[in-house]
């Protein structure tokens, strides 16, 4: 029954009440209970929040149902990155662990240029992240940062991938279970302006000890949009995605898909047109989901979604979520089932904060549950959905 769910979703926001660090701004209290919310009783849905001080969370789930997260605490315009591991049925797995080792080198003002997170081969733990200040010897650009490590007990020192490329924001990583990694961000190309923005990528097929040159990922002119973020994924297939936000006659903000196969990018692949002449400082959900990719994306204050099939490269019928609102930051999650979660917050905004919203769907689009205020997001906040392999969700905020 779904209502057994519930047990171990509680169970985590538990074993957040018990996380501690000396590092961590806030008080962590001794009990955060998890909030259910949903139509109907038994929704198998259930919203954590991180403990005072803590934001944008960002979430996966091993093979074996280890919860991985990173989130950011500090000052907005330089603060620090904590990694933590957690059992699903709500055992804490590990005490947080600084991801950064230069101290306040992340940022978090504007919520696209936060940590990410991937997991890699034999449990390599991968993080990147958008630097808060110039790094040694540089004194205009900030730098891509880079950090891995092999158990979640420590981190090895922080890496600048980012080489020569200049004026960068966004950011994104992927691993997958061959050693393969891939770190992305989009900066200048080689005249000014941002329809002149490229994607750039640093590539590691050794789990990340080493990284090629930075290079640009796609030659194609669509340009980039300079104030919003990215997200890659590696596919089952060994093909990365990556969702991001073009910008072309300073007035065309579409939406678009590049996929690369190896060494070969095919052509980006415009998702979702947005008119816009003003950068709307959007982000980006990925899952897999058997033969392809479920997208969401931000487009006029309107979180929309759709299926990118890998085989043929098509974009499949693009919905918006229903309802209105000013909505951003949206999170997917897909369960074994083929239940869909696509997570968001709504009334977010420049230095503003607002709440956490939901909406759960079975494999053939069909509303289970949904809510409209899942709990309050805090300013520069972010959502992040996970799907347990009992078929539950959790959303963390």
């Amino acid at each position: 029954m779904r209502a057994s769910f519930f047990v171990p979703s509680i169970c985590l926001a538990m074993a957040f009440g018990l996380l501690a660090s000396e590092k961590v701004a806030g008080t962590f209290p001794g009990k955060v209970p998890a909030t259910f919310y949903g139509k109907r009783a038994g929704m198998p849905v259930a919203v954590v929040p991180l403990p005072d001080g803590a934001i944008q969370p960002q979430a996966v789930v091993d093979a074996n149902d280890v919860i991985h997260m990173v989130f950011f605490s500090g000052k907005p315009a330089g603060g620090d990155i904590y990694y933590v591991k957690l059992a699903a049925d709500g055992r804490r797995l590990s005490q947080p662990v600084r991801v950064n080792s230069i101290e306040e080198s992340a940022l978090a003002t504007g919520s696209v240029r936060g940590a990410q997170l991937s997991l890699g081969r034999e449990g390599f733990i991968h993080v990147a992240w958008h630097g808060s200040k110039p790094s040694e010897g540089s004194v205009t650009d900030v730098p891509m940062w880079y950090a891995r490590s092999a158990d979640g007990k420590r981190f090895e020192p922080q890496r600048s991938l980012s080489g020569r490329s200049t004026g960068l924001d966004g950011g994104s990583v992927a691993a997958d279970r061959l050693g393969h990694v891939a770190v992305v961000w989009h900066a200048m190309g080689t005249q000014p302006g941002e329809n002149h923005r490229t994607v750039y990528i640093a590539k590691s097929s050794d789990d990340g000890a080493t990284f090629s040159a930075e290079a640009s990922a796609t030659s194609a002119p669509v340009g980039a949009c300079g104030c919003c973020g990215m997200r890659a994924l590696f596919d089952r297939n060994g093909a990365l995605h990556v969702l991001y936000r073009v910008a072309t006659d300073d007035k065309r903000r579409d939406t678009a898909w590049l996929m690369i196969q190896g060494a070969t990018a095919r052509p980006p692949v415009r998702v979702h047109p947005w008119e816009i002449q003003s950068c709307p400082m959007s982000t980006y959900a990925v899952a897999e989901d058997g033969d392809g990719i479920i997208a969401a994306w931000e487009t006029a204050q309107q979180i929309y979604f759709a299926f990118l099939n890998s085989k043929t490269g098509r974009v499949g019928a693009v919905s918006a979520i229903p309802g209105t609102g000013s909505r951003k930051h949206p999170s997917v999650a897909v369960n074994p089932s083929g239940e869909r979660l696509i997570a968001w917050t709504e009334g977010t905004g420049w230095n503003r904060g607002g709440t956490a919203s939901w909406r759960l769907t079975d494999r053939n689009g069909r509303e289970i549950g949904a809510s409209g205020d899942a709990g309050p997001i805090p300013v520069w906040g972010l959502v992040s959905a996970v799907a347990l392999h009992d078929g539950s969700f959790v959303v963390f905020r």
